[in-house]
């Protein structure tokens, strides 16, 4: 048995500096499977203990598979409640994609459950389906390595980014849903009273609903409206077509890359004229993040763990649940290069720093200068990205539309007007090409991110484009997304925003496949 012996994502200590690295030499296939234990661990945030979850593997925080190695994996409920982890990026069967009861009910403490399927290559990532813990950074980087990968000869570094709160998720969702969140958007009604009939649900929110009760009814196809131009509504400061926008509904006690803020950053060892892959994962709860690689010249090159057409720039956005592939090309001298994520709308930023040997490390503030800015609200990043490997052209067999909305107060956030327990299924049949179109009529944007499928952004306010594959797309205020899929495995697939106090609310609806005729 060749167990896999790496090093960890998250540095535990200034020893392990650089263990966001990866080998860069390919290890046998593993032939037993990888443990993976759910765990609470402790943190030092800016000289505060934290306790918080976890998901440890043989090398610390995260997985490393390799080229062609399948997805074989124990995993451990090590925590003293019940848990399920989704393999956000990997498409499994559907028995093994992790939401509660949808079908396999939460592992209980103690218990152990094996997973086995083919991986899919790219930068991922996996996570509590329990929005509280994913909340409690119940979370880790989940990278599958390429051939590709193999022969780059670039070395690799994880950025794993979060948002955190010594407050309890529910004490969190609680204000948040009260209107008590602090965040910077307009229009929060502070000091309104607490939105009763909010779906919250208690210790879990989603553990507390009823992932199985609701039937299989078929929504009807819905023709595509003409959004041409709606992305130039939006003006600076969150303003679009006169009304304020709201980009952050909290804010955090700390902002994290690799479990650390500025005040103690991740110092990666990098040689002089390096070339460097930047895995960057936005594992937070409810910001959005401008990854700012500063004066290295950077090119993206991935998203969501799909090829894109590279594209040059020192800054790049990504919203919940999204990740980005960056290539960096570092000058042949020595010297630091910080690179950091920048809160959107604010002046919070976190980061980690490249290093050359004895190169001299900088303190940063945590807080910028100035204010980030709003991210993609006219999508000009999205208009940007074009498939390396693009889905086959083919008919479209349906069509469908989800108007995404909601508001601050009430804190409620629906998809097609319902929240989660009362949604009617989006319906397909497997093998079907299906478009799914997000129209957003709220003043927040919405990361929409479905389960089991891969789709292709093919429509950016009513402009056909020939745009990136993802599994999380990012839909701004008073805009509309399309994307292309063709319906998988004949199953119940989740389909939700991956804003957590939004989901937690009940942005949630489900992708219901059934079997071709």
């Amino acid at each position: 048995m060749n167990m896999l012996s790496r090093r960890g994502f998250l540095a535990a200590s200034a020893a392990a500096i650089g263990a966001a690295q990866m080998p860069r030499i390919a290890f046998a296939q593993a032939v037993a499977p990888i443990s993976l234990s759910a765990a609470t661990r402790t943190l030092d945030i800016d000289g505060r203990a934290a306790t918080v979850f976890g998901l440890a593997g043989p090398g610390g925080q995260g997985l490393i598979l390799d080229p062609g190695q399948r997805f074989r994996v124990d995993l451990s409920n090590d925590l003293d409640v019940g848990t399920i982890i989704h393999w956000h990026g990997q498409i499994p069967p559907n028995a093994q994609d992790g939401v509660p009861d949808m079908p396999m009910p939460l592992l209980a403490p103690g218990e152990t459950r094996s997973y086995d399927f083919e991986a899919r290559a790219g930068t991922h990532w996996m996570h509590s389906h329990v929005p509280t813990q994913e909340m409690r950074l119940l979370a880790a980087p989940l990278i599958v390595r390429s051939s590709e990968d193999l022969t780059a000869d670039r070395q690799e570094v994880v950025m794993f980014l979060h948002d955190f709160s010594f407050k309890t998720p529910e004490e969190v969702l609680a204000e948040i849903s009260g209107g008590h969140g602090g965040g910077h958007g307009a229009g929060h009604g502070a000091g309104a009273e607490p939105d009763q009939g909010a779906p919250m649900g208690g210790m879990g929110a989603m553990q507390g609903m009823d992932h199985g009760a609701m039937g299989h009814g078929a929504t009807g196809g819905m023709p595509m409206g003409n959004m041409s131009g709606m992305g130039g509504m939006m003006g600076m400061g969150g303003q679009m077509g006169g009304m304020a926008m709201d980009l952050n509904d909290r804010d955090w006690d700390a902002y994290l890359a690799n479990d650390r803020t500025l005040a103690d950053p991740e110092v990666v060892q990098v040689e002089r004229g390096g070339r460097i892959r930047l895995r960057v994962i936005n594992a937070a709860a409810a910001t959005v993040f401008w990854i700012d690689t500063g004066t290295a010249g950077a090119r993206l090159v991935a998203v969501d763990g799909h090829a894109v057409q590279p594209v040059a720039g020192a800054r790049f956005g990504l919203a919940m649940g999204q990740r980005l592939d960056i290539e960096i090309d570092l000058p042949n001298e020595g010297g630091a290069w910080p690179i950091l994520a920048l809160r959107e709308g604010a002046r919070e930023r976190t980061g980690l720093i490249l290093a050359t040997q004895g190169a001299e490390v900088r303190r940063l503030d945590a807080m910028a200068e100035t204010a980030a800015p709003a991210f993609d609200t006219d999508l000009a990043q999205e208009a940007r990205l074009i498939a390396r490997d693009p889905l086959p052209v083919r008919p479209v067999d349906r069509s469908q539309m989800l108007m995404l909305g909601g508001s601050m107060q009430p804190y409620v956030w629906t998809i097609n007007g319902a929240v989660w327990g009362q949604h009617q299924p989006i319906a397909a049949r497997r093998g079907e090409r299906v478009v799914l179109s997000f129209h957003n009529m709220s003043m927040m944007a919405h990361p929409m991110h479905l389960h089991g499928h891969v789709f292709q952004v093919v429509g950016l306010n009513g402009r056909r484009v020939a745009g990136a594959l993802r599994d999380t797309v990012h839909v701004p205020p008073m805009s509309m997304v399309d994307v292309a899929l063709d319906a998988g495995e004949a199953a119940r697939w989740m389909l939700h925003c991956h804003h957590m106090p939004h989901l937690a609310t009940g942005m949630m609806t489900e992708f219901a496949v059934t079997a071709s005729v």
